[in-house]
């Protein structure tokens, strides 16, 4: 389905939400990005991202825990012709109650896998892969919460590698009013064949890293809105399958975010073997 087809089909289900007040909603953000970033031992990664991105959904409301949601998700980078770089559609059913949710489907992945440390899922995800395409489920509580979640990047064919991510992630705060927490992250990217083999030297690769991490929230706690320290293990997984097992790479991660009002600093530390 085109661009075109997206945006008819969206502002007919706006039209037919007057009529459905009580059980539609309508789902509207944007948000603007500039990023410049200079590597000088990495001459290629050194890039300038300034753009917008803007999203519309409408959701039917089943009722309290059901819901189905569909619409689009857009980006521009100022400078760039056409002027939308691509439109990503949003179609998905979301299940929501005290302890549970989950999503399948094409989702955004803002609020939900957002807060992985940038050395397993780059931040840049959320401008130019905005949507997980899969399935999502998260339990939670006052003290704690996981999720386990899949994201299909390629669908196989005659010339396209099979690929998806899977991964999970949560956190542990022992004490509702305590600063001390316990979070862990974990991904894998399987890429298969496409499903006619090319080449005999081709193989199927597994790369994936985790994290664990002790960490002390002081948010609210000083003059800043936010201030967490965070310590831990990092260990990266790679694997050429039909050639050898898993090498495992390990080192140590730190990370301190503070921000108050709309300004914030966000650092992170590696020291280990190469990942």
């Amino acid at each position: 389905m085109n661009r075109l087809s997206w945006l008819i089909l969206l502002l007919l289900l706006l039209k037919t939400a007057s009529s459905f007040s009580q059980t539609v909603d309508i789902n509207f953000n944007g948000f603007q990005f500039i990023d410049n970033r200079e590597y000088k031992a990495f001459v290629p990664r050194s890039n300038t991202y300034f753009g917008t991105r803007v999203a519309l959904d409408v959701g039917l409301n089943v009722d309290s825990i059901n819901h189905f949601r569909i619409g689009v998700n857009g980006i521009h980078e100022f400078g760039a012709r056409p002027f939308f770089l691509k439109i990503n559609p949003i179609i998905y059913y979301n299940y929501i109650n005290k302890s549970w949710l989950f999503n399948i489907g094409a989702f955004s992945r803002k609020g939900l896998l957002d807060n992985y440390p940038i050395a397993l899922l780059n931040d840049t995800l959320n401008l130019y892969r905005p949507n997980i395409e899969g399935m999502l489920a998260k339990y939670s509580n006052n003290n704690f919460y996981e999720n386990i979640w899949i994201d299909w990047v390629s669908r196989q064919t005659v010339t396209d590698r099979e690929n998806f991510i899977f991964g999970a992630s949560g956190k542990y705060a022992p004490g509702s009013r305590g600063s001390f927490y316990i979070s862990n992250y974990f991904m894998m990217l399987h890429d298969a064949f496409a499903s006619v083999k090319t080449s005999p030297y081709d193989h199927v690769r597994d790369n994936g890293g985790a994290q664990l991490r002790l960490g002390l929230d002081f948010s609210h706690r000083t003059i800043l809105d936010s201030l967490t320290i965070e310590a831990g293990g990092m260990l990266s997984l790679e694997r050429t399958r039909g050639i050898g097992g898993f090498k495992i790479p390990k080192g140590f991660v730190a990370d301190l975010f503070m921000a108050y009002k709309r300004f914030g600093i966000h650092d992170s530390f590696y020291a280990g073997q190469g990942l």
